[in-house]
Parts: structure tokens; C-alpha cells; sequence
């Protein structure tokens, strides 16, 4: 990149960060009902319930995270974090960060921190977690992505981001256990107890 087509990008990215703190602002202003979580994708706002299972399903990630790196991982759920294209504020189902992570000079953690992130489907939303976040996600490139698809049974591995998108997914049946040794996270994930819809 010359000098220019570098500042002509800082120039995009704070525009995007100017944006979404905007509407983030509105949003935390509205009466947003109790269990339901509020992102952007791609510029449009999305309200989703946070249903039982989905939580289920969360937990069991946080927790196997948790039990190989310890509670002072830098694991979070349901937090802001902007990624690359137009106006997109995420708030990952569950986003790892490389112990370094730390917040820019706007208070928000940043996409090269995020070393893994995962997302259980909502029935409403499930288009933005395949393409959108996914593609997003490529770009910024976050090593892993994991999707949970309560309602197929099944998850999808996304590793190895190039040229803004993924390789194909490794798929695997909940009941299955998911190895991702040699992976950033270097576990195996149990799925037998993941619940379906």
C-alpha cells in the first residue's frame, strides 16, 4: 500500500468506528428488552433472543476454553468487537483474544486480537453467522471459527482464513467430538451434550 491509500484507509476505519459508536449509543438508549442481544451487520441492526439453548451451547465453549487456558483467559461473550467491511459491530457468541489484547484509543478491543470465535445459531439471524461473519471474520484473519447449528445438529470448523474467506469447513455431527488440536485453542471439544431444537 503507498502512504496515501494507508491514510485513505485509517480515514474508512474511523468513519466505521465513528458510525457504530453512534448507533451503539442509540441502541444502549432504547428500550431494548431484557435477554436479547443487539448487533451490526453489515450496517443493518439485528435483535436476537438469547434462548436457553443457545447458552447451553455458549457455556460449553467458555468452559472448555476456560479449562485449558484457565479463568484468566481473555475470553468474552456478547462483547463489541468491530471487524473488517462496512459497519460491522459484533458481538461474538464466544471471541477469544491473544493474552496481549489490548483496547484502542476508543475502548474497543480490537480485530487482531481475536485469535477464535464462535457462534451458535438463532434461527432469525443464522444467514449472518454463514456469510456475513464468516467472510468478516476471513478477512480479519481470525485463525478459527467455529459454528454450533442447534437446528441442523451440527458443526461447522472454519480454519486457514486466505484471500477474505475460509477453506471448507470441516463439518461435524453434534455427538462427535471436535479436534481442533493444532489449532490456536488446542483442545478437544466435547458435542455430546449439546442440545438440539
Amino acid at each position: 500500500m503507498t502512504v496515501l491509500e494507508d491514510r485513505i484507509a485509517m480515514a474508512d476505519t474511523d468513519a466505521n468506528t465513528e458510525a457504530l459508536d453512534e448507533w451503539f449509543e442509540r441502541l444502549e438508549r432504547m428500550p431494548v428488552p431484557e435477554g436479547f442481544r443487539v448487533e451490526i451487520v453489515g450496517g443493518n441492526v439485528y435483535m436476537t433472543p438469547q434462548r436457553d439453548i443457545h447458552w447451553e451451547i455458549i457455556r460449553a465453549f467458555l468452559w472448555a476454553i476456560e479449562d485449558r487456558f484457565g479463568r484468566k483467559v481473555r475470553v468474552f461473550s456478547d462483547v463489541r468487537i468491530d471487524f473488517p467491511g462496512h459497519q460491522n459491530g459484533f458481538c461474538p457468541d464466544i471471541a477469544m483474544l491473544k493474552d496481549s489484547a489490548k483496547k484502542d484509543d476508543t475502548g474497543h478491543w480490537r480485530y487482531e486480537d481475536v485469535q477464535f470465535v464462535a457462534e451458535v445459531i438463532s434461527k432469525g439471524t443464522a444467514a449472518n453467522d454463514y456469510v456475513p461473519k464468516r467472510l468478516a471474520y476471513a478477512e480479519a484473519e481470525v485463525p478459527l471459527y467455529v459454528i454450533a447449528d442447534p437446528y441442523q445438529g451440527r458443526c461447522y470448523v472454519y480454519t486457514n482464513p486466505k484471500s477474505g474467506d475460509y477453506e471448507d469447513p470441516q463439518r461435524v455431527d453434534f455427538g462427535t467430538d471436535i479436534d481442533l488440536t493444532g489449532t490456536v485453542v488446542d483442545l478437544t471439544l466435547k458435542t455430546d451434550t449439546f442440545p438440539r431444537d
